[in-house]
């Protein structure tokens, strides 16, 4: 079907969001930013759409997520999507603690993301918070021409005084032993 085509609407709360499938026609589901349903309030949708006994096909695409561990040179057997962190500065250092602990003790790779308006924010946060040698990756612009990914040890991170500015960005957090 061509994109002139297309019917394109954003999920409102007084729609239905399911009412094209009941009308028997198709439905997709599309993000402003990363793959639906993943840290992304689609998930409501999906969950209906199976509820209603709808079939649900996903579609190969990227994920910023996924292509940030690709890049990372992290753990990539062992991860954990972690959302996004708290706003609040004494919750986020504390979650960071957390997130830190548990990589240290599962050898997992720990995986967040943040609004580009507080990337700046989180990164300080961290380069705070953590360990010298926990290893730190930023995967900035993902499949932009201006994408950007680091993965340095914290301690590095902090001679090189780095910004991300607003921009999205992956975090990926790795604790050394």
């Amino acid at each position: 079907m061509p994109v002139r085509e297309l019917n394109i609407t954003v999920i409102d709360e007084n729609r239905d969001p399911l009412a094209p499938l009941r009308e028997k026609r198709p439905l997709g589901l599309l993000s402003d930013a990363g793959c639906p349903a993943i840290a992304d309030p689609g998930a409501s949708v999906i969950e209906a759409a199976h509820d209603g006994g709808f079939r649900v096909v996903p579609l190969v695409g990227p994920s910023s997520i996924v292509l940030a561990l690709m890049a990372s040179g992290l753990e990539g057997q062992r991860f954990a999507f972690c959302g996004y962190l708290s706003r609040e500065a004494p919750e986020r250092a504390k979650r960071i603690r957390e997130l830190e602990q548990r990589s240290r003790k599962e050898k997992e790779t720990e995986i967040f993301i943040e609004t580009p308006y507080r990337s700046d924010v989180l990164l300080a946060a961290l380069l705070e918070t953590c360990n010298p040698a926990t290893r730190l990756c930023v995967a900035a612009d993902l499949t932009l021409p201006t994408e950007s990914i680091k993965s340095l040890a914290v301690v590095d991170w902090r001679r090189a005084n780095a910004t991300i500015g607003r921009r999205p960005a992956v975090f990926l957090l790795l604790s050394a032993d």
